[in-house]
């Protein structure tokens, strides 16, 4: 049986269900080729690891007993790789915020959101699902209702009813947690996806785009990123899911934005992707630009942020700045959402 990403589009729950499964059939002595690049599912159901990079295997049927979860990491990223092993950063803490949330409160739940994220920072917001992350960036990009609370980008009070008046009146980016829906045109080239943001910067007389321009523009995104591509005309259905982000993400810097906001980066990326996805988005914070990141990916999130908000129930509970210790972090991070289910559950039986 070849099992291939078998659990891409499954609930943790079906998918246990399938290791269920899977488990009665080895018992019953049928052999399982299972493709997978999530590492805790590899660990989880097979007994041997085989591991490929560049389309070469550079581990063959080895006992998965014989390797630890970082041993299997280096031999995908090809070099030695820990959690925490990004080049330091140094944003100021003194810079006025770029974005500064006061008080906030949407339609969705939220209560008296506060938050700034300043020039060079990368801020993150953690919290399990249902905690109102992605839902908080989407009242700030007006798509959903902002019921009180004060929006400030630059030190200036904004009113922001769209994505599109976001970008072209504020700056921001959006990066979208679902990239085939929202983040990318699959039936179209690269090119057009790359420039879509810059199409009146590139427009001439009678608004017609500079084919040229738009090349030049996508050329050197690709580049800079680099985005694996046959072409500028190979449509970005037919990329990987990394390179499919990375085209996304090319859209807005194409933007000039001057604040990115992402969510959930890496999901469903492969680990080396992972890792230099991660890299980029440090190489963009150490260049002055502030980052607001959602991940529910806790070793993504010690990677990357210089800060880690807490959320539960729509509200913010703690704040954690990043030594850079991942058993320290983690421990402060999963305390605090554990404090707050505890104090939600002694309130539900004070109240009966």
């Amino acid at each position: 049986l070849l099992l291939d990403e078998p659990t891409a589009s499954l609930s943790p729950q079906e998918a246990e269900r399938l290791f269920d499964v899977v488990r009665r059939l080895t018992a019953r002595d049928t052999c399982v080729v299972f493709v997978s690049h999530k590492l805790e599912e590899v660990f989880a159901i097979c007994d041997t690891v085989t591991v490929l990079r560049d389309g070469r295997s550079v581990l063959e049927s080895s006992p998965l007993a014989d390797h630890t979860h970082d041993d299997v990491v280096n031999l995908m990223v090809g070099r030695a790789h820990t959690a925490t092993e990004m080049r330091p950063r140094t944003p100021d803490r003194t810079a006025a915020p770029v974005l500064a949330l006061d008080g906030i409160s949407t339609a969705d739940g939220h209560q008296d959101i506060s938050l700034q994220v300043r020039p060079g920072e990368i801020v993150g917001l953690y919290g399990l699902v249902g905690a109102g992350r992605s839902e908080l960036v989407k009242a700030v990009l007006g798509l959903d209702r902002v019921t009180g609370g004060e929006i400030r980008v630059h030190g200036e009070p904004a009113r922001i009813a769209s994505p599109r008046q976001a970008l072209h009146e504020f700056g921001i980016g959006y990066l979208t947690e679902n990239r085939k829906e929202e983040g990318v045109f699959l039936e179209q080239p690269i090119h057009r996806n790359i420039t879509v943001t810059v199409w009146k910067k590139l427009a001439r007389a009678l608004g017609f785009v500079s084919a040229a321009e738009e090349r030049n523009v996508a050329q050197d995104l690709v580049d800079r990123l680099g985005i694996r591509v046959s072409g500028l005309e190979q449509n970005a259905g037919e990329l990987s899911g990394g390179n499919q982000q990375k085209v996304s993400l090319a859209k807005w810097l194409a933007a000039d934005t001057r604040l990115l906001i992402v969510d959930e980066p890496t999901v469903g990326v492969d680990v080396r992707t992972k890792h230099g996805f991660h890299e980029l988005l440090s190489e963009l914070a150490r260049g002055g630009l502030p980052i607001l990141l959602i991940s529910s990916d806790l070793t993504e999130m010690i990677t990357l942020a210089d800060r880690v908000l807490v959320m539960a129930d729509h509200r913010i509970r703690g704040e954690v700045d990043n030594d850079r210790d991942y058993e320290r972090m983690s421990g402060r991070i999963i305390r605090i959402i554990h404090d707050r289910a505890l104090s939600a559950v002694t309130a539900e039986k004070e109240a009966e």
